[in-house]
Order: C-alpha cells, then structure tokens, then sequence
C-alpha cells in the first residue's frame, strides 16, 4: 500500500474508532469534558445526537477510557434487544454471568449489584448506541432503571447516542417522561474546513507522517463539500485518495485523485438535513452543566500569573480629534480575566455591566463606556444561560454591602440590567480564550 511511500507507520484513516486518533477540535473535547462532568454527577440521562459517521461511537470509547477509576461503565450496542436481554447484558458486563429467569427477579439481582457498588463507592453508567432504533416501550424501560436509587443517590447513569431521527422518537408524547429526564443534550456537529484540515493533520501526526502539509486548502475545500464534515467520509476520502496519489507514483494531491476517490466509493456531496451552525454549537449545554464544564477549564489553568485590568479610558478629546483609537482586544482582555480569578479572592464582587454573543459586540460595549464606570473594567469569555459570551465587568469589591452601593448608583448600558457577581461563581463559567 502507499505507507512506506508517504513515510506512514500506519494506515490513518482507518474507520474503525481508534482512541489513539481522538481528535479533540469541533468541540469534541468540550463535548468530552461536559459529558465526564456529568457522569461525575450521576444525575438524569445524557443525550448524544449526530448524523451517520459524525465520531459518536468514538467520543463513547473516549469517554469510556476518560472515565474515572470509581466508575464502571456498561456497553449496550444493540438496539434491538428486549427488556429482559438488555438486564442480563447490564448484568454480564457487571459480572454476573448467570442472570435469574425473569424480569422481575433481574431487576432485583440488579438492583442488589449496584447498591454493593454503592457501597463500596463505585458508580455505575450504561452506554447505548443506535438509540434511534430503540422501541418506544424499550427506551421507557430504560427510564425506569434510572429509577433504581439510594435515598441520595442514582444507582445507574445512562448516556443514550443516536443519529438525528432519535430526536423525532422523543418528540413522541408516549415517551415525555424519558425527555425530561434528559438532563445534558449534545449536537455531535460536521467539521467545518478548518477543522478538516486540523483533522487531517492530527490523523497523519498520530500515524508517523512529518512532511509539508499533503492536503492543499483547495482539495480540504473539495473534501468537506464531499464528506459534509463527516469524519467518516472524511476518512475514506483520505484514503482513498492517498492511494490515488500512490497508484500515479506522486506525492502531490491533485483534484483529480480526490475525484477518483469520490467515484471509487460512490459518494456525492453530503446534504446536510438540519444544518447547525458552527457558532451555536454550544447551545445544547444546559445552564448547570455549562457551569461545570466552565470549571473544568479553571481546573486546567496554567500556573496563576500576576492579575491584569483593564485600564480606565482615556478622557474624551477636547482638542480636533485624530483618528479613532483602535479597538480593545477583547480576547486578551478575556484572557487577562482568567488569570485575575486565579489569584483573587471567591469572595470579591463585580458588577457585570452586560453581555454579548460575538468579541466585535463586546468591543462596541467597551467603547461606549462612560468616564463614571466603576474600575477596573474587565471582560469575561463564559458561558451565559449555555451560551459563550463576552461579559463586561466592572469594579472590584470586598464585599457585597460595597458593592450593592457601586450598583445602586450605576447607570445601565442600554438595553441591560447590571447585577453581581462574585469571583468564585466565574470561575465555574470561565471559558478559555485561546
């Protein structure tokens, strides 16, 4: 084959999922750090959704090796599989190889091993794939073995992975108990072309290649029309068309070996049924666990460095004015944030003045900041309501009585209502910044 040609070690686009080839860009790893928050919590259900070959069954494998020590996981693969089949296979991957005859005496054999894992402190989470293809009255059985608990504690997590038509099976009212046990829901989202080309790279990095670049931005272009941002047609694209490369004995990727790699495996451009957005990808993270995964980034935080402020605006120009100053950069001002909740105390109390979806808004914020606007003045890049934003703050207070005060006599930006903060709940939403 085209390995020792192109200097691979190994094939790199395989599509069997290989956790070695995790590709953490798409918000994949965001994905994985909200989903590992919310096994950590063991409350309600989890909702993956993403089309054919969009990576769910490699963000579970991921997920499955990310998980901690205290927590076993359960694979359900099979959609197909009555109530009774899916308590023995629960009960198999927990070690218990003869199952009782019975769905009643299972239950309870069931629930005897997960209050021993209680116990002992461990937790249990199922994973089932293909939950598109699940019988109303199977997935209505999975609710209620969510219902096996301690007077504390859920004994059993379950993460339900499925394609979009699983969306439309919960919208059936037969099943609204399941739905609103869903307490974290996921878009598992096409790569844009950017990432494409980053999960080219990676994949060529993982299998030992270390030469100049061998997909040109226009066959990257090409590649994402064709694949729709699919790892797996993205997958067999690569391949296909390093092996097109290979057969005309050259290392230059030509349209035309892409092309050739598009008839050999049948494939038009991809039609996307329900496009999302790359900027809306965050909007499936409920507020509670937006928090959290805002806290894991903290978590991450490189060693604290000395605080940094915005520093207050200059006085308005009384003299003929020159041109207009250019504008703040809102991501360093976010990351100069960051570091600040590092080093300060939970305790202190800001003014968060308002809030914006894009840097450029937050920009037009900051300008619009009146000379009387309590210092310093910050910008935080967090998650607001389950969406990043860029929030404008302002002062520094000891205490809550002080900073009520600064409030009281503020005047609002228009259109927002201002309110406090406190440094310790930041850091829970605190997103990084590049």
């Amino acid at each position: 084959m085209y390995l020792d040609y192109f200097g691979l070690k190994e094939a790199p686009f395989r599509i069997t999922p290989n956790t070695e080839y995790w590709y953490a860009g798409g918000q994949r790893g965001e994905m994985l750090a909200a989903l590992l928050y919310a096994i950590g919590q063991g409350e309600g259900i989890v909702k993956v959704v993403g089309e054919v070959g969009s990576g769910k069954t490699m963000l579970c494998r991921k997920l499955a090796a990310q998980l901690p020590d205290s927590v076993d996981s359960v694979y359900l693969g099979n959609p197909t599989l009555s109530p009774d089949d899916m308590l023995a296979a629960i009960l198999a991957d927990l070690g218990i190889d003869a199952p009782e005859a019975g769905r009643q005496a299972r239950l309870a054999q069931l629930d005897a091993t997960l209050l021993a894992r209680h116990s002992a402190g461990r937790r249990v989470v199922v994973f089932v794939e293909e939950a598109q293809g699940i019988a109303l009255d199977n997935l209505e059985f999975l609710r209620l073995l969510t219902n096996l608990e301690t007077a504390t504690d859920k004994l059993l997590q379950i993460v339900l992975f499925g394609q979009p038509e699983f969306d439309a099976l919960l919208a059936d009212p037969r099943i609204r108990q399941l739905k609103d046990r869903i307490t974290l829901s996921l878009n598992l989202s096409p790569l844009t072309e950017s990432e494409v080309a980053a999960y080219l790279r990676a994949r060529l990095a993982v299998a030992g290649y270390r030469g100049p670049d061998l997909f040109a931005p226009a066959l990257i272009a090409r590649m994402t029309q064709l694949s729709g941002g699919l790892s797996r047609r993205i997958n067999v694209l690569a391949d296909k068309t390093l092996l097109a490369a290979y057969a005309g004995q050259t290392h230059t990727l030509a349209p035309a070996h892409l092309d050739a790699a598009a008839g050999d495996a049948e494939m038009q451009p991809f039609q996307q049924q329900s496009p999302t957005p790359h900027t809306l990808r965050w909007a499936w993270l409920s507020a509670g666990l937006a928090a959290a995964l805002g806290l894991l980034a903290f978590a991450a935080w490189q060693a604290p460095s000395p605080s940094a402020s915005l520093p207050a605006p200059p006085p308005p120009q009384t003299a003929r004015p020159s041109a207009a100053p250019a504008p703040p950069d809102v991501a360093d001002l976010a990351r100069q944030t960051r570091r600040w909740l590092v080093t300060a105390a939970p305790g202190t109390h800001v003014i968060q003045l308002a809030s914006a979806k894009e840097a450029a808004q937050a920009a037009v914020l900051l300008g619009s900041l009146s000379a009387a606007t309590p210092q310093p003045v910050r910008v935080l890049h967090g998650l607001s309501r389950g969406a990043p934003a860029w929030m404008i703050l302002a002062g520094e207070f000891p205490d809550r009585e002080t900073a009520m005060a600064a409030l009281r006599t503020l005047a609002a930006p228009s259109g927002s209502t201002p309110f406090l903060r406190t440094v310790g709940k930041m850091r829970t939403v605190v997103l990084p910044t590049g």
